[in-house]
């Protein structure tokens, strides 16, 4: 190789100022020099006629000491996420379906404003057993509402405002003007609101699943794809 002088390596881009010298060789080389820093990475390719900036990753394995830049930083902030948020949705899935299992732990989506402003259409409930937990004045119970000819209707999650187990619970929705018809005893109380959630109703509904399981598999397809470029570099 042979370069008169010497040469910028970057002759593109003046603000760089990196220099080579050259001398006489009797088989022709290349050179490949890289620099790195939080902005990025610059690789020039020396040959023996002329200069091309190109990238690392096509010619050599990059070293792991070398320093990483803004945008991978990003990147593995991105995964590290996405791997995290993965577990943790997992274990929460699989402690919601153990709980469930052993009826622990029951949850329902409700469907109307009866309840509002403290619990929304879309907003998810959860409820234990009356057997573990007693109804109170001041719960919120679901509960079978009945026909008069004891044909259920459906399930109600209404606040208990008055009665007891043995003559039945005097129910109300906060955004009901009157107390409902029935009185249900213990034996029509489904379960005792624990806790809710709100707005996680809205994901559950057959149309939001349509987009949010897409979007998931399409989300583990990126992160797939930035695993396999980790790899070849």
């Amino acid at each position: 190789m042979k370069i008169r002088d010497s040469l910028r390596v970057f002759p593109e881009d003046e603000t760089l100022d990196l220099w080579i010298e050259g001398h006489q060789t009797k088989e022709p080389s290349n050179i490949l020099i890289t620099i790195s820093n939080s902005e990025g990475e610059r690789t020039s390719l020396i040959r023996p006629n002329k200069i091309v900036e190109t990238k690392a990753k096509y010619f050599v394995a990059t070293p792991p000491e070398r320093v990483i830049t803004g945008k991978e930083k990003s990147l593995q902030k991105l995964k590290s996420f996405g791997i995290a948020l993965g577990y943790v949705l997992a274990s929460i899935l699989i402690a919601f379906s153990a709980l469930s299992f052993t009826d622990v732990v029951k949850a329902r989506i409700v469907l109307t404003e009866s309840m509002a402003p403290a619990i929304d259409p879309g907003d998810l409930v959860l409820t234990t057993s009356a057997q573990r937990l007693s109804p109170k004045i001041g719960d919120v119970v679901s509960y079978t509402a009945r026909r008069f000819d004891g044909a259920p209707v459906g399930t109600f999650s209404h606040r208990v405002i008055g009665g007891d187990a043995v003559t039945g619970f005097i129910v109300k929705g906060d955004n009901n003007p009157n107390p409902d018809v029935q009185r249900p005893k213990l034996e029509d109380i489904d379960g005792v609101v624990i806790f809710v959630l709100p707005y996680l109703g809205l994901l559950l509904s057959p149309r939001a699943l349509f987009i949010i399981i897409p979007s998931i598999f399409g989300f583990w397809l990126v992160m797939d794809a930035l695993r396999g470029d980790d790899e070849i570099k």
